[in-house]
């Protein structure tokens, strides 16, 4: 790690180095955890350039956000320091360096801090719906159209489905008639892709700042209450819509069963999971969410769910070129795991708008969804 600690010396922290060790499970970037003889610890990552090609629009996105959370924070009478991540800029006060072959960036760490990566209780959920909430709430006034898009069309459904047809037509693998049927259950739904996309261009959904990333583990929880601390990996911090979000984290945390579990019987859509996230997370910025935003919330999940499972297949058609595998037709399962949830979803899109609308009749000035 001597390497390591080399990288960390460029940076503006207190101390002598004693320790850097790798932290976490990200799959995207390299993380350490650096201690000194101050009893300071800080989060130092190697940003991953292939996937995050302007890492200096990345870090100007996160820096103007976390500053401007910060004094949100601050006005509500919380703790800054703990409520949010701080950048630690390099000894020349850069939010970023390039050495070693790497591009670095540093971050505070927070103490008696934890992270989950499975829902062991249905209050975890909420509680994970409370913080992706109270993010959007926080960041409801910042002018979102002012960041960068830090990956091209990340949650563009309809650009995601031409690059599936793409996929498809190009068959690098030679593995696309054998996945007939699961081609034609993405074709199916093919107009449903743009229902999001069709009413940011007519204006009926409002652009907002959105983490994008909204899984439990990118929430921090304190070690002592249980309770959510802040939210993390801005990375894909960017424009987009608040469905996105919310649909990510339906998608991510209502199916019981692993991404890519074989046994499709132990995939769905737990609806008790569903209230808990919605429920957190409407308890936080339900009474700021327009009509048509609270009206399209019922399909959010399908829409995130949809999309994750067409990036799947176009991979497993493409010979697995995107995401990494660790058997074969590794990603096949896990589209055939996000395809069971999106029929799951579909069959219980009735139930799942009655919750939302029992939830919003007992939140003040929350709106409820048109039948």
């Amino acid at each position: 790690m001597e390497q390591i600690k080399d990288v960390a010396q460029h940076f503006c922290i207190e101390g002598e180095i004693l320790s850097a060790e790798s932290y976490g499970c990200g799959h995207i970037n390299t993380t350490f955890l650096v201690t000194t003889d101050k009893n300071k610890s800080y989060i130092l990552q190697k940003i991953n350039t292939g996937i995050f090609v302007n890492p200096g629009e990345l870090m100007e996105n996160i820096n103007n956000v976390t500053i401007y959370l910060s004094n949100i924070i601050k006005d509500e009478g919380g703790d800054p320091q703990r409520g949010v991540l701080h950048i630690i800029p390099s000894c020349e006060g850069k939010l970023y360096i390039t050495i070693n072959d790497g591009t670095w960036r540093m971050f505070s760490f927070v103490n008696d801090s934890v992270t989950l990566q499975v829902i062991e209780h249905p209050v975890d959920f909420y509680y994970a719906g409370k913080a992706f909430g109270k993010f959007t709430r926080q960041l409801d006034s910042y002018p979102a159209d002012t960041l960068h898009e830090t990956i091209k069309n990340f949650h563009n459904t309809p650009s995601r489905y031409n690059d599936f047809e793409a996929a498809v037509k190009e068959n690098a693998s030679g593995k696309a008639e054998s996945v007939a049927e699961e081609i034609e259950f993405v074709r199916e739904r093919k107009d449903f892709c743009s229902l999001f996309t069709d009413k940011i261009e007519n204006n009926t959904l409002p652009l907002r700042v959105t983490h994008n990333d909204t899984k439990l583990n990118n929430v921090l929880f304190d070690r002592k209450t249980g309770k959510p601390i802040a939210v993390v990996d801005l990375d894909t911090v960017m424009p987009g819509l608040s469905l996105y979000d919310f649909g990510d984290a339906i998608r991510f945390g209502t199916n019981p069963a692993a991404e890519d579990e074989k046994d499709l019987d132990k995939v769905y859509c737990s609806l008790e999971l569903f209230e808990a996230f919605t429920r957190g997370y409407l308890e936080e910025c339900g009474q700021l969410l327009t009509d048509e935003e609270i009206n399209m919330l019922p399909y959010a999940g399908k829409m995130m769910t949809l999309e994750c499972g067409m990036r799947f297949l176009a991979d497993h058609i493409a010979g697995d070129v995107y995401f990494r595998i660790h058997r074969e037709n590794h990603n096949l399962d896990r589209c055939r795991t996000q395809f069971k949830l999106v029929k799951d979803m579909e069959e219980k899109e009735e139930q799942i708008k009655e919750i939302i609308n029992r939830i919003c009749s007992e939140i003040k000035d929350c709106r409820a969804v048109k039948a």
